[in-house]
């Protein structure tokens, strides 16, 4: 095993240990970048003219008006900035635009001595504009040609060769919504200058470094004149990884024009109306098997929608594109992406990014497909494994594929699996009007930054003279428990309890050039970096322990806080030993260093080796259908995942817990909705909590079971993990299959219902609707989207897949002329 995975004696990895602010959460002592203004003097506060236009030019700004108001101090616009007016990396996001580009858009702030001021006065502005057309929907987008940034393939083998040669090809049409991050703390930028005009900015920001940049680019400066701090974030889930940066520099640019302290915190409804959410996507699929059941090709076009502006889409579309094949091997293959521009928020990165996108089309073809080829859905999944010596469609091979089989019979026999679908028969005989049904669904998620270069972090740890460690790292804290990772990773490379090692916040000027807190590397690349420094220092503490205990430095091994020789009952205490390494004048500090290895990847033609290892899962989700309402409950969730060999159980246990019921509020709760029509044309409907319904306590799993995959430890991770943020979330696909499952059980046997995603109650209720008819004579047979043929939300998207033109008992259809045709007509 590596020396990066090796662990030594009693190491304190792989405890289960609290989060290390679970207190201060519980008891509310823990601060955020808000409460943080409660402690500094003359604060102003930013409030933003949001302009109620989908698209449309300022024709005319008035700020004078403002002024006026009690309280308020100043307006700032595009004028005011002496650097380059965009908050993005792109250059494609003017911070004060003169076109608005999505309803809610903000031409300029005010600021004020209190909240209220700051927000009379924005009401005060006058703005007068011209309206532009706009585009809203990714149908109107597709239909007007509106197109953004590149447009990747993925592809292997002869696809059309291979689908002539098909038993059975089927084609249909894919299209389901975004998700709000809905993080508790909403975006929140605190920045004042010195005496000497350094810019100190506190930002709920995954990314310090890249806010750091923004900061200084709008404000002319270069970067050693910002510091940008993060002390905790509450939630981020991606949503904090580019949109914090514009918030940002609005505060540091009124902190320089004012001299005083300047806070922007959005309110719910703003956060809601002005950042991005996860990516909405439309999907055309063709698709072959052979007469086993075995996917023999696959054609698909992936448009995301990205919103006004590109920021993290071109990545976020990669990287959906390299995981359309999830768990399955896919002889011949071709992936095309495209971004649409539309005039909503800027769509960004999300708990995922674009892996959850990818793999549902797979697992969406897999379950509407098993029905019309009488294999039952479990086992046509099991049967396209990846096995050993294949590899992906872009060219990377696929390295332990056994441990999806390992995890797929593991959570059969743990989950009494075989028992259980005999219960679940019995109960839909007797019941006709409750169905249940039980779903298996695996996930296979690379884990690495698409972008090479992001692979990279440091660290910087201080020993001091009484023996207590401050540790230091590139990783930001929004909940997840790095931090917690980062203290057990260095106090087991120190070889010291935990209790002597403490966190500090995370800052650019203490750790610089730091990549985000994103694409579930946190641990990986922090950890690499923690555990150098710490390494560092603990060779020089053993060469000085050799000296006192008369042996070989190779031979001292530093244990619960005491150095010892190999073999030997008496050492050094640590604290001891610190000391005598300072009257030595050794230095008791040291920078890390962590570069993930083995990544080569060519976005030109989307090949090579991205991830640094794959990271499995499997999940098996059993629920109950009501037949009159489509309401729905889980009634009992079995997960066996793969995180190597844990750095935290407790921490990634509630990791997976918590992923794996965010994405089941996205793929059946949680509704997006803007208005398409009208003078509100491209406001988004649902802006708040009683219009966005997110998962809560009832939604919880009844019977809730989580396991960790043992003998598992990963070579090439620090101490033998793997990342566990991002891969749970695709755990929830197990839900919606197991609905669509109980929703076709309400019909004839084989039937293939659509299902619309989400799959809320609605979407439920018109797939079982579509299962009765296809069990009644001279019903017509064209059905649409889960719902009554053609039947669109209010959004304009048609209610869940569909396919063009033909009238069939199924939305998936067999492709014109084919044996299937006749089979299933």
């Amino acid at each position: 095993m590596s020396a990066l995975a090796q662990r030594p004696e009693n190491p304190v990895v792989g405890l289960a240990i609290p989060h290390e602010s679970a207190v201060l959460h519980v008891t509310g002592a823990a601060l955020y970048t808000e409460d943080l203004a409660g402690r500094t003097k003359d604060v102003l506060y930013a409030h933003p003219v949001q302009v109620p236009h989908a698209h449309a030019r300022v024709t005319a700004l008035r700020v004078t008006p403002a002024l006026a108001v009690p309280g308020v101090v100043r307006v700032l616009t595009g004028a005011d900035v002496p650097g380059v007016n965009d908050g993005g990396v792109k250059h494609d996001e003017p911070l004060f635009p003169d076109e608005v580009m999505f309803h809610g858009h903000a031409v300029c702030w005010v600021l004020a001595g209190t909240p209220e001021a700051a927000r009379l006065g924005a009401a005060a502005v006058e703005v007068d504009v011209e309206p532009l057309p706009s585009v809203v929907t990714l149908a109107e987008a597709i239909a007007a040609g509106s197109f953004q940034g590149a447009t990747p393939r993925v592809a292997r083998g002869d696809v059309e060769a291979a689908l002539a040669a098909a038993a059975h090809v089927f084609s249909g049409v894919l299209e389901f919504a975004g998700q709000e991050h809905f993080y508790l703390e909403t975006q929140c930028a605190l920045a004042h200058v010195d005496e000497s005009g350094q810019i100190f900015v506190q930002s709920s920001t995954q990314h310090p470094s890249e806010t750091q940049e923004i900061v200084a680019h709008v404000l002319g400066r270069s970067s050693h004149e910002v510091t940008v701090q993060c002390l905790r974030m509450g939630g981020g889930f991606g949503g904090k990884e580019m949109q914090p940066h514009g918030f940002a520099a609005v505060a540091a640019l009124g902190a320089t024009l004012t001299g005083r302290p300047v806070l922007v915190r959005l309110t719910r409804t703003q956060d809601l109306t002005m950042t991005g959410k996860r990516h909405g996507f439309h999907v055309d699929w063709r698709v072959g098997f052979d007469t086993d059941g075995r996917l023999a090709a696959l054609a698909a076009t992936l448009t995301a929608d990205g919103g006004w502006s590109l920021d993290l889409s071109e990545p976020v579309l990669a990287r959906a594109l390299c995981h359309v094949d999830n768990a399955y091997w896919l002889p011949h293959v071709r992936l095309d992406g495209r971004i649409a521009r539309t005039h909503k928020t800027s769509n960004t990165a999300f708990r995922g990014f674009g892996g959850p996108q990818g793999m549902l089309v797979i697992e969406d073809i897999l379950g509407r497909c098993a029905p019309l080829l009488g294999v039952d859905a479990a086992e046509l999944r099991r049967r396209n494994f990846y096995q050993e010596g294949q590899s992906t469609p872009y060219g990377q091979p696929v390295r332990h594929p056994q441990r999806l089989h390992r995890l797929w019979q593991q959570v059969l026999d743990t989950g009494d699996v075989a028992a259980r679908q005999q219960r679940i028969a019995a109960f839909n005989e007797a019941h006709p009007h409750t169905k249940r049904a039980l779903a298996l669904t695996p996930v296979k998620f690379g884990i690495s930054f698409n972008f090479t270069a992001f692979n990279q972090a440091g660290a910087l740890v201080h020993v001091y003279k009484d023996g207590s460690v401050l540790v230091n790292h590139g990783g930001t804290e929004m909940g997840q428990g790095l931090h917690t990772k980062m203290l057990q990773v260095a106090a087991t490379t120190l070889g010291v309890p935990l209790a002597r090692v403490r966190l500090a916040p995370t800052r650019t000027d203490k750790v610089p050039n730091t990549s985000a807190t994103a694409a579930s590397s946190g641990a990986d690349l922090n950890g690499g970096a923690v555990k150098n420094a710490c390494a560092q220092i603990r060779d020089r503490l053993t060469a000085v322990a050799g000296t006192v205990l008369g042996a070989d430095a190779a031979d001292v091994r530093i244990v619960d806080g005491v150095a010892r020789r190999i073999g030997a009952a008496d050492g050094i205490a640590w604290d001891e030993l610190v000391r005598a390494a300072y009257f030595q004048r050794v230095q008791l500090f040291a920078a890390g260093f962590y570069r993930t290895e083995g990544l080569h990847w060519d976005a030109s033609v989307m090949q090579g080796s991205p991830f640094k290892y794959f990271a499995y899962g499997v999940a098996a989700a059993e629920v109950e259908v009501d037949g009159f309402t489509g309401a729905y409950r889980t009634r009992r969730v079995d997960i066996v995942h793969d995180v190597g060999d844990s750095l935290s159980p407790l921490i990634d246990v509630g990791q997976i817990e918590g992923g794996f019921v965010q994405g089941a509020g996205w793929l059946t709760l949680e509704d997006l909705r803007w208005d398409t029509g009208g003078p509100a044309r491209g406001r988004l409907s649902t802006q708040g909590a009683s219009t966005y319904k997110l998962p809560s306590f009832s939604d919880m799993p009844e019977v809730f079971h989580v396991t960790l995959l043992t003998d598992a430890a990963e070579d090439g991770a620090v101490y033998g993990s793997k990342a566990v943020g991002e891969p749970p979330l695709m755990l929830a696909f197990s839900v919606r299959e197991a609905l669509r499952q109980a929703a076709a059980a309400f019909g004839p046997a084989g039937i293939s219902v659509d299902l619309a995603s989400p799959a809320t109650p609605e979407a439920v209720y018109w797939a079982v609707e579509q299962a009765r008819n296809a069990g009644r004579p001279g019903t017509p047979s064209a059905t649409f989207g889960g719902g009554p043929a053609g039947a669109t939300l209010a959004d304009g998207r048609v209610n869940g897949a569909r396919v063009d033109g033909v009238a069939r008992m199924q939305n998936v259809r067999p492709e014109s002329g084919r044996p299937d045709e006749v089979r299933h007509g």
